[in-house]
């Protein structure tokens, strides 16, 4: 059994994260990285709206739904206006998901190292690395084969 890293969404809203970011190199969406944190709030927080303010209010362009009607951002589109963060009627757009990253900080979980740095950086009901799996009654969600989520996903 590989171990896995286990991010409780929840409670990593709350927290000053912009220190220390995940992304995971053997995820491109759209040819970009993506945070962990941005990759599934959209997939597991937003509400896939219709009409999609957020996409529409957007002077650049930046975002758009995907095949699954989940919004993807374009990092080098976005000019980090907030109009989306307005516009979003659910809460979904937060202002951490646009914090420009320096650089430093930032950890890819594809590598165990890494992995193990980054949870170090939280309390372990934040961010932990376990060899659990994907258990949907206690809201954990699998993003992919190393991250788990847990959130109280919406569901259409």
């Amino acid at each position: 059994m590989s171990q896995k890293l286990l991010i409780d969404l929840m409670k990593l809203r709350g927290m000053d994260d912009s220190q220390v970011q995940a992304i995971d190199t053997t995820l491109l969406v759209e040819g970009e990285y993506k945070t962990i944190k941005e990759l599934a709030t959209f997939k597991f927080t937003c509400r896939r709206c219709a009409d999609a303010p957020c996409v529409t209010v957007c002077p650049a362009d930046a975002l758009e739904k995907d095949d699954d009607q989940m919004v993807v951002r374009s990092v080098n589109l976005c000019i980090r206006c907030k109009s989306c963060i307005v516009m979003c009627p659910f809460g979904t757009m937060t202002l951490d998901l646009f914090k420009p990253s320096d650089g430093y900080g930032v950890y890819d979980i594809s590598d165990d190292d890494d992995m193990k740095a980054y949870a170090d950086k939280f309390p372990n009901d934040v961010v932990s690395v376990t060899d659990s799996d994907e258990n949907p009654e206690e809201h954990i969600h699998k993003l992919n084969s190393r991250i788990l989520i847990r959130d109280i996903a919406w569901d259409s």
